[in-house]
């Protein structure tokens, strides 16, 4: 829209330019001083609907001072005059437009910088949401996976807790079975030795010898046959085996 403006801008100047150089044949002085102040002050116009007046306050006032003379001196008669100061009041208005159009280019540019670094800051705030959020997660898995292997670390220590009571409990009834056992065998005579006693006779005319054994666990008892020669040879072994 600046643009088109200030070309159209340009394109009256153009056209004031012009009908001041036209011949005198071509349009009387009147004409060519009520075109040129009509041009200066369509310029002036643009200039203040650019912001002119605020970017550049001294031309545009300098070109409105100008376009009054050259009304003033319009209506006194004076055409030559007339002319020179509407033709002046253009050009001063000519750079406060470019003054103006020069200024609101700026600000374009600068806005457009603006929102270029906006945007950039925006996907960089995303771009460090994505990444805190991937290593939030990245923490949550870790915190998962250290509380399963917590979890199995109280199950192996519960099962080793159980097998000892197990085991403790195993020893106990092992030391009360074999303190039961103990007491039994305290109570209880032991046996008596058993004793085997042999007795052997011989007979030297017949050489026939006999022998009897006989076994017992609380006396011994040893039995000499009553036919027996007292020329018989009659021996009596005793053994005796502890229970």
């Amino acid at each position: 829209m600046f643009r088109k403006v200030t070309l159209a801008s340009l394109l009256v100047s153009s056209a004031v330019t012009l009908a001041i150089a036209t011949p005198a044949s071509a349009a009387s002085k009147s004409d060519r001083a009520r075109e040129a102040i009509a041009a200066a002050e369509a310029k002036l116009q643009t200039a203040e609907s650019l912001g002119a007046a605020t970017d550049a306050p001294r031309d545009t006032a300098d070109a409105r001072a100008a376009l009054a003379i050259a009304k003033e001196d319009f209506k006194t008669g004076d055409r030559e005059p007339a002319i020179r100061e509407a033709i002046r009041a253009s050009a001063l208005a000519d750079t406060a437009i470019g003054i103006a159009q020069h200024r609101k280019n700026d600000a374009v540019a600068s806005a457009r910088d603006a929102q270029q670094a906006t945007v950039e800051a925006a996907r960089d705030q995303v771009a460090a949401a994505h990444d805190q959020a991937a290593g939030a997660q990245d923490q949550a898995l870790a915190a998962q996976q250290q509380a399963d292997t917590a979890k199995q670390q109280a199950a192996d220590a519960n099962a080793r807790a159980e097998s000892a009571q197990q085991s403790a409990a195993a020893s106990a009834a092992d030391a009360a079975a074999a303190r039961s056992a103990a007491m039994l065998a305290a109570q209880t005579p032991p046996p008596a030795p058993q004793v085997e006693t042999t007795v052997t006779t011989r007979h030297p005319a017949s050489s026939h010898h006999t022998t009897r054994t006989k076994v017992t666990r609380r006396t011994t008892t040893t039995t000499t046959g009553s036919a027996a020669a007292p020329s018989d040879q009659v021996t009596t072994t005793t053994k005796v085996t502890p229970q």
